[in-house]
């Protein structure tokens, strides 16, 4: 029996949808618009965490050296250093190293390769790039290293990694303040549009529920068809932005992987990790946006 009446509330919200498809349409796009927002704000929120925790990770203080420095002298600085406590890493790039980097970085440029054949020398110095054992450790790092005595260090390079991830973090919180609020704007919308949409179809449907009333028929198999339909807008609307989004997701990848050279972020594989988890709260919020609309449509005119 609770099947058939649940089967019987499923066609009359069908029903219903079909016979009112424009405003059905309506809010379905809404709901679109809502959802592609909030995953907008939940993408921009990924790319901030991806982004720290990428330049936390490549954090790493540059001790220049100067170029009459011997290997054993060079070698016996790096041992040294080796042995601070906030020091979890020292490489070495001598001279030859670092004169190949730079000469493949700037292979396309003629001019930076025709001034190095001129100077017929090697210009660059041995460097030590010290890696820290975290970011919470590298004030004190830099200040053992400031602090260091050697003849050997010709300058330093202690770059404002704070500031840079200040930066970072201050315009994912104003891109997710806006897109928080774009998202509320949609979410108010579709409670209005789908609150209307409920009030038409009590009104249309006032007899109906009037001799459902009557055979004594109960206010849940009443409102019942009303829940249905705004599973069934969730639903969709849903399926909808799954499509679209991972499909703007497979044209934005390639854009972020030439704009973040070095670091991995990797938006598609990071929804299709989480793709429950972000998914179905999606359809849960939109689901209870559209029941909560309907069911309050239907205390105020149908008196149920």
């Amino acid at each position: 029996m609770l099947f058939i009446s649940l089967l019987r509330a499923v066609k009359f919200s069908l029903q219903d949808i079909i016979r009112n498809i424009w405003l059905s349409l309506v809010i379905i796009i809404i709901l679109i618009l809502a959802l592609f927002s909030i995953n907008l704000l939940y993408t921009v929120k990924v790319i901030g965490q991806a982004t720290v925790s990428a330049v936390k990770e490549k954090i790493d203080v540059s001790l220049f050296l100067k170029n009459d420095a011997t290997e054993e002298e060079i070698l016996a600085l790096s041992q040294r250093l080796k042995s601070l406590p906030d020091v979890k890493n020292v490489d070495y790039i001598s001279k030859d190293k670092a004169l190949a980097a730079f000469t493949d970085k700037h292979q396309d440029n003629q001019e930076i390769i025709d001034a190095l054949k001129q100077l017929k020398r090697n210009p660059l110095s041995p460097t030590l790039i010290i890696k820290p054992n975290s970011f919470e450790s590298i004030d004190d790092l830099s200040k053992r290293l400031d602090a260091l005595d050697s003849p050997l260090i010709e300058s330093r390079n202690f770059a404002n990694y704070k500031l840079m991830l200040q930066k970072i973090d201050s315009i994912t919180a104003k891109v997710a303040e806006a897109g928080l609020l774009i998202s509320l704007i949609f979410a108010v919308i579709t409670i209005l549009v789908v609150y209307n949409s409920v009030r038409v179809a009590t009104y249309t449907h006032r007899r109906e529920i009037a001799i459902m009333r009557l055979v004594g028929a109960s206010n849940w198999f009443i409102k019942l068809p009303f829940v249905f339909s705004g599973l069934i807008y969730a639903l969709v609307s849903l399926g909808a932005i799954v499509a679209v989004y991972f499909l703007f997701l497979t044209v934005l990848q390639p854009y972020l992987e030439a704009f973040f050279v070095g670091y991995n972020i990797n938006l598609l594989e990071h929804y299709r990790e989480n793709f429950f988890t972000i998914f179905a709260t999606q359809f849960v919020a939109a689901a209870l946006v559209n029941i909560i609309a309907s069911l309050s449509a239907l205390r105020v005119y149908s008196k149920i």
